[in-house]
This record gives structure tokens, C-alpha cells and sequence, in this order.
């Protein structure tokens, strides 16, 4: 531990050491040191010099706690685990700013459950290859126990019913839960299902999907609503009779007053207009 004989202290208050390197201080001496600086915060008005000295302090003073909690969670990897350090480092400030020495508890028993709980949290966000609602993402978790503690119990897979009566909820949740637990992971549609070399070509999305024939009407609608806007107002009032209201021609005619033999002329002419048109754009 280094310290320096300078002090940062307010006037008229005990002078705290200056710290050279706070975060290589041994966790013992951490927790000894880190009394006085409480105490020295509680006293300082938020946003002055020393207060950001004194709370700065703390933050690196404390960062072992930090690496202790993320420990937990080294089977991440390594890429991961610097998200995991950040996002831990975020709990221990929370846990500093609700700090105080009036609980008469140590700061390490109170900042490690901050720290955890905000990595938890920071899983519970990111993890999810879909966003769920939160409530569902905390009913998966429930769901793994319970299928796990009755299939252990009954030696087969659990039913629903049997699920929703272990974590007291209703069936159609259990449901819910279940098929939002499918959002937890993903793959790719390109990537091979096969790890045959000869069908090593072979694609999940050879195997789900089909076309979609109606996708072909949204272009043919795009093209058509500006030919039928440049009919005349009776040719589009026949075109919404027949083909929105389903009227038929005798109908139509009524409609218009003309005769049901007019009404077929009427539309062959402005059906073969519609079609003209959409060829030539073609």
C-alpha cells in the first residue's frame, strides 16, 4: 500500500492519506482504510473536489470486489469477461452512493450482492436472442428448476399441469414460459445442419420457410393504385362494386342504372385498361 504524508482534508477535519495507487491496495487494508473515507464522505458536500477524491478512492480502492464477483461468472469466457468487470464496476458505485456506516455492517457484505446483482442483470438483458418481457425471462428460470427437480422426482419429463402446480402458476403460463425460453438462443439459417462432408451444403433454411404467394399481390397492388386512380369516377365506382362489395353485375347496373349486358362491357373495357397498363410498366 502506497501513501503519501499529503492529506486531502476539508478545514478543520482529520486529514485523510493520499493514496498513490488505490486500486493495489491488499483487500485488508481496503477495508480498514475504507471506514475512514466513508466517514470523510458522509461529512463533504456532493460535487466539491474532495468529495470526488474521496469517492474515486473508494471505487478503486474496492476493486477486488469486483474481480471476486465476476469470478463467479469466468466460465463466460474471456472476451466476455471484460463486459462482465464494467458492468460489476457500475454495482459497486451504486453500492458506494447507499452506503452507510450506520448499518454497522462491512462494506464488502453489502456491496458484493450490488455488484452481482447488476451482472445478473446485465445477463438478463443482453443474453436473450429475442426480447421477452422480464417476467417471462424470470419464469424460464423458475420453468429449468422445476423441470429439472421433477423430472429427477418423477423419471420422466414433467407435464404442464405438473409444472404449473409446483411453481403455483396457471398452465397457460407455464405455456408461455415455454415458448418464450425459445428466444434464449438462436442460429443462423445459413449455418449447416449436417457435418456430413456430402451434405455439409445443406442449410437450416433449406428445411423452414416456403414462399409466400401473396407477396407477389403487394407488388401488383403498388403497380395497379395509380392506373385505377386515372379512371373516371364511375369506372372506379364499378371496380369497388364488384370486386369490395362483391355486387353482382345485375346489381352493379342497378346501382348505375344502365343494363347488366353495359355493365359487362363497362368492366371488360376497364380491366383490359388496368392490364394494358401494368404490361407496359412491366
Amino acid at each position: 500500500m502506497a501513501l503519501t504524508v499529503e492529506a486531502k482534508a476539508a478545514p478543520g477535519t482529520a486529514a485523510l492519506p493520499e493514496i498513490e495507487e488505490p486500486a493495489k491496495i491488499a483487500p485488508s487494508d481496503a477495508r480498514a482504510l475504507s471506514k475512514l473515507f466513508f466517514n470523510r464522505l458522509a461529512a463533504l458536500e456532493e460535487g466539491t473536489a474532495e468529495y470526488q477524491y474521496v469517492r474515486n478512492t473508494l471505487v478503486e480502492m474496492n476493486m477486488s470486489l469486483v474481480r471476486y464477483a465476476a469470478g463467479r461468472f469466468r466460465h463466460r469466457g474471456a472476451e466476455e469477461m471484460e463486459d462482465i468487470v464494467q458492468v460489476g464496476m457500475i454495482g459497486l458505485i451504486k453500492a458506494i452512493d447507499r452506503f452507510e456506516l450506520s448499518r454497522e455492517v462491512e462494506f464488502a457484505t453489502f456491496a458484493v450482492p450490488y455488484i452481482v446483482g447488476e451482472i445478473k442483470r446485465f445477463f438478463r438483458d443482453t443474453s436473450w436472442s429475442v426480447h421477452v418481457p422480464r417476467r417471462l425471462q424470470e419464469a424460464r428460470v423458475e420453468l429449468a428448476k422445476a423441470t429439472e427437480e421433477l423430472s429427477s422426482r418423477l423419471g420422466r419429463s414433467p407435464t404442464v399441469a405438473e409444472l404449473a402446480q409446483l411453481m403455483n402458476l396457471g398452465e397457460e403460463e407455464v405455456v408461455e414460459a415455454q415458448i418464450a425460453a425459445n428466444g434464449y438462443n438462436s442460429a443462423s439459417l445459413d449455418a449447416a445442419i449436417s457435418s456430413d462432408e456430402k451434405d455439409r451444403d445443406t442449410a437450416l433454411a433449406d428445411f423452414i420457410g416456403v414462399e409466400e404467394p401473396a407477396m407477389e399481390l403487394i407488388e401488383d397492388f403498388d403497380a395497379l393504385a395509380p392506373l385505377i386512380a386515372e379512371l373516371e369516377e364511375r369506372d372506379r365506382r364499378i371496380l369497388h362494386l364488384r370486386f369490395v362489395e362483391e355486387l353482382t353485375q345485375a346489381q352493379i347496373g342497378e346501382h348505375i342504372g344502365v343494363s347488366q349486358m353495359h355493365v359487362s362491357r363497362l368492366l371488360t373495357r376497364i380491366l383490359a385498361r388496368l392490364r394494358s397498363g401494368m404490361l407496359a410498366d412491366a
